[in-house]
């Protein structure tokens, strides 16, 4: 359209066309280790902002890196990507730190999220209910996403479900911190639910 054409449509749709995408934040959790830094990177749009700091031989004798022997460096802050999930909507993506020590900064991480992906490693259930217990007691949406390392999982999400004593209106599903596609089904799966709550 030049300077001299007249607009078309309704000013309602042109301020549409033009409406930059709602901002809506998600938080990712889970415990030391089970690949929310790697799920941030996997679907970010842009560079993601991560605090990554090197395991030092200290840390080392706190952390359990019995499952995660290749890993040399933890989130010690916060993650942060975002992506355009279409022209409405834009999701900003917070990961919160793992282990127990850093756990008083997710309270100001997960101020204004309207749901979360607590992220599961099945060799370690032990460290997942912390992150479970915590968006319980906060009222938060939240749906488990089955972390599947090399591939493959320990247990069923029946027996996930069961050992974390979650309620059947937690959504379980199984996917890939690495790949893209599976980290944006997951994080659909906690939209809807927390699209769904508004709603009800």
């Amino acid at each position: 359209m030049t300077a001299t054409e007249p607009a078309t449509g309704s000013p309602a749709a042109r301020t549409a066309a033009v409406r930059p995408p709602l901002p809506v934040k998600l938080v990712i959790s889970g415990g030391f280790g089970v690949g929310k830094t790697t799920a941030v990177g996997s679907i970010s749009e842009i560079e993601p902002l991560t605090t990554e700091a090197a395991i030092t031989e200290v840390a080392a004798g706190v952390d359990d890196l019995t499952h995660t022997p290749r890993k040399t460096t933890t989130t010690v802050a916060m993650d942060f990507g975002c992506i355009t999930i279409d022209p409405t909507l834009k999701l900003y993506l917070f990961g919160t730190p793992g282990q127990e020590r850093f756990g008083f900064m997710w309270d100001d991480i997960v101020e204004g999220a309207i749901g979360a992906l607590v992220i599961v490693d099945t060799r370690r259930l032990d460290d997942c209910y912390a992150a479970v217990d915590y968006f319980e007691h906060k009222g938060i949406p939240f749906a488990v996403a089955v972390n599947a390392f090399d591939g493959r999982v320990e247990h069923t999400l029946e027996e996930v479900r069961w050992a974390l004593d979650v309620s059947d209106g937690v959504p379980l599903v199984v996917f890939d911190a690495r790949e893209r596609g599976s980290v944006r089904d997951a994080l659909l799966v906690v939209l809807e639910l927390a699209l769904a709550r508004t709603q009800g």
